[in-house]
């Protein structure tokens, strides 16, 4: 963190050395630095976990906090900085290893181990720089991401360009990013070499013939186009589609199956893994959406969405949702929203025991099951545009508050509450 203020007082330096060589008046994209401080925390519990073959608990929590900085460094240009950690505990994961808990409690898919793989971290960087033309039609951006986990490493770039013309009534984007990923593989501790038990049970011997994954690598490539359009006073839509092109690793490494070909074997209650998912290596996503934004009056805000998705592992989605921001005063906003999403399954998904051992792709993780959900939220905003409360040298120019609870049809059950805090520089 001090390294990362250090680098933030040297970007304000530049920001100003910048302002003090302006000879000639223009009005800035930003006119001083802004500071978003955003936490989350995150819930949920289910009985479906990948990690024991689509049958256990999915219990997870998760906070997340991070900063980001949007420093001005001359009357055209912004870079935009944002670093996070996320930290999570997560039950379903802790079965990766479900023999290194309590002793005293027999092993379960249903019951947390309290082992080393319970818990991990998640640490992100990410800088962007966006530069808009002279008249402000064209605006040029670039952004790095990078992020590192205990079994995940993730380094992306990307760049966009977004142009304005029709009086500013239109805009056209596009923009395109890779992410160049690395897994460090972590097998169930039944399927790593040298392995063994003496409390298993089961008819014959337990062999299972596993092999690791030769590929520890997934690269992403993403291409997005979008059109705005304003087509009144008081409505607004825009269309978006994504191109998006995965390949390497696509599996992941501790996710149990069980096939329906072959014997079962147990330490205490937990069954022990017949394989990982294996997924193909190459997988090609097209979302296609839209939005809708209508202006009713001073108090009401409509706002719709709608996105069709299907890829080439045979699932199709739809995703709808509406967001309703009423304005109570000056200041305050309320936004109570629903979303409605379902797909179809991927081709290679199979209920516990239910793949054959013959198979060549085959998963247990309900994510790729068919499924419908719906999402429930209530925010709250608080704005002040005069930044009357004062932090040090920054004012306070809004709050925004969410709350959101996600059901599924297959029993995942969740809930997210994120707090935002927006200060600017006097």
């Amino acid at each position: 963190m001090k390294t990362f203020l250090a680098l933030l007082m040297i970007l304000s330096c530049l920001a100003g050395a910048a302002q003090a060589d302006a000879t000639t008046y223009k009005k800035r994209v930003l006119e001083t630095a802004e500071i978003d401080l955003l936490f989350s925390y995150y819930g949920q519990d289910g009985q479906n976990a990948a990690v024991t073959g689509g049958q256990g608990t999915e219990e997870l929590t998760d906070a997340t906090s991070s900063i980001v900085v949007r420093i001005p460094m001359n009357e055209d240009a912004v870079l935009t900085v944002d670093v996070g950690i996320s930290a999570y505990s997560s039950a379903s994961s802790s079965n990766i290893n479900p023999f290194d808990g309590d002793p005293n409690r027999p092993a379960s898919p249903f019951s947390a181990s309290s082992g080393a793989s319970q818990s991990d971290a998640l640490v992100h960087f990410n800088p962007s720089y966006a530069y808009s033309s002279d008249d402000r039609n064209s605006v040029w951006s670039g952004n790095l991401y990078v992020s590192s986990e205990y079994d995940y490493f993730s380094l992306g770039f990307g760049g966009g360009y977004a142009r304005l013309f029709n009086e500013k009534n239109t805009e056209l984007s596009l923009s395109g990013k890779v992410y160049l990923d690395k897994w460090n593989p972590q097998y169930p501790i039944e399927l790593r070499s040298g392995f063994f038990d003496s409390r298993i049970t089961g008819i014959g011997i337990y062999d299972p013939s596993f092999t690791p994954f030769d590929k520890v690598n997934r690269n992403t490539y993403t291409l997005s186009l979008g059109l705005s359009q304003i087509l009144g006073k008081k409505l607004q839509a825009s269309i978006f589609m994504d191109l998006v092109r995965q390949n390497g690793l696509l599996s992941t490494p501790f996710q149990r199956v069980y096939f329906s070909d072959t014997n079962d074997f147990f330490i205490e209650d937990f069954q022990l893994a017949d394989d990982v998912e294996r997924l193909p290596d190459n997988r090609l996503k097209i979302p296609i959406g839209a939005r809708l934004n209508y202006y009713l009056n001073d108090t009401f805000i409509l706002r719709s969405y709608y996105r069709y998705y299907f890829d080439d592992w045979g699932i199709s989605a739809h995703t709808a949702s509406m967001e309703i921001p009423i304005k109570l005063g000056d200041s305050f906003v309320v936004y109570p929203s629903y979303r409605y999403y379902t797909q179809t399954s991927a081709d290679y998904f199979y209920r516990k025991d239910a793949a054959s051992s013959t198979g060549v792709f085959y998963t247990s993780d309900y994510d790729l099951s068919a499924f419908s959900a719906h999402q429930y939220g209530m925010g709250f905003r608080y704005k002040d545009i005069f930044t009357r409360a004062k932090i040090l040298m920054f004012g306070l120019k809004a709050v925004d508050l969410r709350l959101n609870k996600y059901d599924r049809s297959d029993g995942l059950n969740s809930f997210i509450i994120t707090l935002g805090t927006t200060f600017i520089g006097d």
